[in-house]
């Protein structure tokens, strides 16, 4: 596409809760497949990679680290750069750590920052419209890119052409926030407009220049967290007491609407940010009568209807319904006509206000090394299901509280008990007392899985003296 490959920045530290019960603080959108092949990070990742693309720069949490590198890995995509954000602070600090961090190396590369979450099946298309602006963008323009409103949509912001070219890069007149409906209905009539898409290209010194100009103090609080920042694992940890200084504002309130060196690229193809279940609905397979089935799903006699399970071992059957969208995972069912699904963020507001763990968590539980899952809770003991990917180990650890069983029932474990170290086996199994120094590991080339009872007065993930730890966790995190 150019003589110098385009840097993509992947943005993938959201919580999005439109989505509940399939995304969660703990494990949102970007990483689940909704619809397509992959999630929609993979999705995003593989969009934006091969020929003129330069490795990835990923910019998200500690939380999601190891899941976006795991997920990148299954692709075969190395990551040229993971920032880790120690708190959320919207996108414009996000980009502008990117820049800084690339302009290290070459201050005049151009950079293409998209969200990981947005779903676009013409990727060749795609490819074509980022062409079309990298002239602008190598003359030190932001390039931003617009998609073709075809309905008076309320939920995405606008932006107003300054000309009606329809190829390559034309100025921006002015954004427009997203708007109410009779507004919207206007704007489609008259043309020139365009739903934003939050993507932009640019060169990493022309987005440092901006911020210098009209947010200097953003500049300056995210130049000292880049200046600070600490490698960890691979990763590259931006300076906390920095960035706790660092405005919680978008990049379009604190540079897009007041440079004058903004140009748009209308995108010729399909485009989403599938924000809420409608949007899903409306990209998955469905039959003549309009109904979408997914995972262990039976409609009989539905119309215009979502059913949806991600669990094989759990059934949903609908009978009979129209306009509904019902979903089921393993620890939480949503069901709510489709006109209602917008209110989601409200009602996962009203689930945390009561308390009520599924509004966050899952039961499954990503961790550095693997996942852990669990089967069953009860007052006194725990079953859980524990997957450990390949060459992964746990920390060195102890409880205090509980004793545990563990049965290996694919792959084998090194399990390390005090002064032992053992192989266990598939369909062998080992005891670890209450306070023994105790490890997992696997030494194999698949994953490894085992059952996990643990009996004890307390089973909090808290629990946990750690002595050693290959992902540099302090004392009480998790697994």
């Amino acid at each position: 596409m150019t003589s110098k490959s385009i840097t993509p920045v992947i943005l993938c530290g959201g919580s999005g809760t439109r989505l509940w019960p399939v995304s969660r603080k703990s494990f949102p959108k970007q990483f689940i497949t909704l619809v397509g092949d992959g999630s929609l990070f993979q999705q995003s990742s593989g969009r934006l990679s091969g020929a003129g693309f330069a490795a990835p720069l990923i910019v998200t949490n500690s939380d999601f680290r190891f899941i976006a590198t795991q997920q990148l890995a299954e692709m075969g995509i190395d990551p040229g750069a993971v920032l880790i954000e120690p708190q959320a602070r919207n996108t414009a600090s996000a980009l502008l750590a990117a820049a800084i961090v690339q302009a290290q190396s070459d201050p005049n590369g151009l950079m293409l920052a998209a969200p990981s979450d947005h779903y676009i099946t013409q990727a060749d298309a795609f490819r074509e419209s980022v062409k079309r602006g990298i002239a602008a963008a190598e003359a030190g323009q932001i390039v931003t890119f617009g998609i073709t409103p075809d309905k008076p949509e309320t939920g995405y912001g606008y932006l107003e052409l300054g000309s009606t070219e329809a190829n390559g890069a034309v100025p921006l007149k002015r954004f427009v926030e997203k708007p109410q409906l009779a507004e919207a209905e206007r704007m489609l009539a008259a043309g020139g407009y365009l739903w934003n898409a939050g993507i932009f290209m640019y060169s990493a010194q022309t987005m440092i220049d901006a911020f210098a100009a009209h947010a200097p103090d953003t500049l300056a609080h995210v130049q000292a967290a880049v200046d600070a920042a600490q490698a960890d694992l691979g990763f590259l940890r931006l300076d906390p007491d920095a960035w706790a200084k660092c405005a919680d504002i978008s990049v379009d309130f604190a540079i897009m609407e007041k440079v004058d060196n903004l140009s748009v690229i209308e995108h010729h193809g399909d485009w989403s940010d599938l924000g809420g279940w409608n949007a899903v609905h409306q990209h998955a397979d469905v039959d003549p009568d309009g109904v979408a089935a997914q995972g262990s799903a039976l409609a009989i006699d539905c119309k215009d209807t979502l059913l949806r399970s991600d669990n094989d071992a759990l059934q949903i059957v609908g009978l009979g319904l129209e306009n509904i969208v019902a979903v089921a995972m393993p620890d939480a069912v949503l069901v709510a006509d489709r006109s209602r699904v917008s209110e989601l963020g409200d009602v996962v507001k009203e689930m945390r206000k009561a308390a009520i763990p599924q509004a966050d968590t899952f039961p499954k539980d990503h961790r550095p090394w693997g996942f852990f899952e669990t089967l069953i809770l009860a007052g006194r003991f725990q079953v859980k299901r524990i997957v450990v990917t390949p060459g992964a180990a746990l920390s060195l650890q102890s409880h205090v509280h509980r004793s545990e069983h563990w049965i290996v029932v694919a792959g084998t474990a090194k399990v390390t008990i005090d002064d032992t170290v053992q192989l266990v086996c598939e369909n062998e199994s080992v005891y670890i007392p209450l306070g023994a120094v105790h490890r997992m590991e696997n030494p194999g080339k698949v994953p490894m899985e085992l059952i996990e009872v643990q009996t004890g007065s307390y089973l909090g993930e808290d629990d946990i003296v750690r002595y050693e730890d290959v992902y540099s966790r302090g004392q009480g995190a998790k697994g």
